[in-house]
């Protein structure tokens, strides 16, 4: 397994966040995290990413733990949550270079390829504060698959674009797992997870609900979103079991 998450726990004040999250993800596996907006999809990914520590759990990377042996762990990841972290005054090409410099075997070669992977090389001396919203999200998923990483860290990366563009960000996920990088993608949008996912995880108010094989899932129902919709439904019945026992 090249991730492997255990009980993670992350509350923030206001007592949301996500809680007692587990599961596994293996090279070439893509799984799809689907929930709305406040799911704890977004601080359950940062907590993997090493972004924000948990407040209880652990989080394996490689063997590593995310904690413990951060460097090691995070070398072997790419990610791209929420907007992708760019500076507007440079252009493409040179955001790429800011990125290299934190990785040893990143030359101009790999640079040139990601730029044409994301179909953006013809732009890569363009400014970024002339681009717009889908060309930034291409320069973002370029910038997460620069160091080759093992684990692609994808937090609803289809967010505000097109037809065309949420086409091309299924076709990078798609090519990622077949040259064996293992795909953590979220969104809130079933019919996304259900195009490019082998597994979808089901999140809803903080919680994983479960994790279940794409395959299985349309065997046992008409569309993802009907799963969740009956995943999200036998979850609340057992709330109120439980409420009035």
């Amino acid at each position: 397994m090249i991730l492997e998450v255990e009980n993670l726990t992350k509350l923030y004040k206001n007592g949301r966040g996500a809680e007692e999250i587990s599961f596994a993800l293996e090279p070439g596996a893509v799984l799809g995290l689907l929930g709305p907006n406040g799911s704890g999809k977004t601080t359950t990914m940062k907590v993997i990413a090493g972004l924000i520590r948990p407040t209880k759990g652990s989080v394996r990377i490689g063997g590593f733990d995310v904690t413990e042996h951060h460097e090691q762990a995070l070398s072997q990841v790419g990610c791209l949550i929420e907007a992708p972290a760019l500076y507007e005054h440079m252009t493409a090409l040179q955001n790429l270079k800011l990125a290299a410099r934190f990785y040893d075997d990143v030359d101009s070669n790999r640079m040139d390829e990601v730029l044409r992977m994301v179909e953006m090389h013809k732009y890569k001396n363009d400014k970024v504060s002339s681009f717009s919203l889908g060309m930034r999200q291409r320069i973002g998923l370029a910038l997460a698959m620069l160091s080759k990483p093992k684990l692609l860290i994808l937090d609803e990366p289809a967010n505000g674009l097109d037809i065309e563009g949420m086409i091309f960000v299924r076709a990078v996920v798609t090519k990622a797992a077949e040259i064996g990088a293992a795909v953590l993608i979220s969104s809130h949008l079933a019919h996304e997870i259900e195009l490019c996912a082998t597994k979808a995880a089901i999140m809803y108010s903080g919680r994983l609900l479960c994790v279940e094989n794409m395959e299985s899932i349309k065997e046992t129902s008409p569309s993802l979103e009907d799963y969740f919709l009956a995943q999200v439904a036998k979850s609340k019945q057992m709330d109120q079991s439980a409420f009035f026992c």
